[in-house]
């Protein structure tokens, strides 16, 4: 029996229009009503999904979320953080220091803001700020607080210019962080110790809940450490051939409403 539901949002849960269906809602609405929980588990901050957990009824008293690809979990109604594992200044200036003459865009996020550590904001950088519904601010890496806690820095570019930076990952980077790619045109540095899956796994624990009763939804492969914890992964039809060849099942895209087919069929 699926007691915990985990649902990636951008290629999952929203259309390509970053909607969530009226179809979609209706499905989890019923799935609630027959006690499964439901979770959002994103690369995005709170700020990003308020307007789909929102639109599904989940800012109740003891309904949760899974930010920044794992690296914060809070409790929607309140806000409170339940459990966080963040990044630091170091961290930001390794990053950065490798990153820029490769001339790749960088980006890096506190808790509730989304800065730039150069002058130049490329476009798609100023549409990840507008999507997310984050503010961006200009704040290089000297001027960071010392003490800052970074959930994640992320490259936004050209999917060229991400595939460059990609193949030119030193060891010791692929050894000191979690680095992912969601969508062809960003890549994500994260603490190691922190994935979608690894905070999937806590918050189950946490409510007694067993990977055998747990279905999650993805497409991408910053979805990869959910579907090797989860008992029951549901692929979209528009998923990766990575993401479909670990899944148990296959749903239909994310434009024909997958969701609410695999919550009927599946859950």
């Amino acid at each position: 029996m699926i007691k915990l539901v985990a649902i990636d949002l951008d290629g999952t849960l929203l259309n390509d229009q970053h909607e969530v269906t009226p179809g979609v809602i209706e499905a989890v609405g019923e799935a609630r009503e027959r006690g499964m929980k439901i979770v959002l588990c994103t690369g995005r901050p709170l700020a990003g999904i308020k307007t789909s957990l929102d639109a599904l009824d989940l800012f109740h008293a003891d309904d949760v979320a899974i930010t920044m690809n794992g690296a914060i979990t809070l409790e929607t109604n309140s806000e409170q953080i339940v459990s966080s594992t963040a990044l630091g200044k170091a961290d930001l200036a390794r990053i950065f220091d490798f990153c820029s003459p490769l001339g790749a865009h960088v980006t890096y996020f506190d808790a509730v803001k989304m800065y730039i550590p150069h002058r130049e904001i490329s476009i798609l950088t100023a549409r990840d700020s507008l999507l997310l519904e984050t503010p961006l601010y200009y704040q290089t890496v000297d001027e960071a607080e010392d003490t800052i806690e970074i959930p994640k820095v992320m490259l936004l570019d050209e999917p060229e210019k991400i595939t460059e930076v990609i193949d030119a990952l030193t060891d010791e980077l692929k050894a000191r962080y979690t680095i992912v790619r969601s969508v062809p045109y960003n890549l994500e540095f994260l603490h190691p110790d922190v994935s979608k899956g690894h905070a999937l796994r806590a918050l189950a624990q946490k409510l007694g809940i067993t990977a055998e009763e747990v279905m999650c939804l993805g497409d991408a492969e910053n979805d990869v450490s959910m579907f090797e914890f989860a008992g029951l992964p549901i692929a979209m039809e528009n998923a990766t051939e990575k993401i479909k060849n670990l899944a148990k099942k296959i749903t239909k895209s994310n434009n024909e409403d997958g969701v609410a087919y695999a919550l009927r069929n599946f859950a």
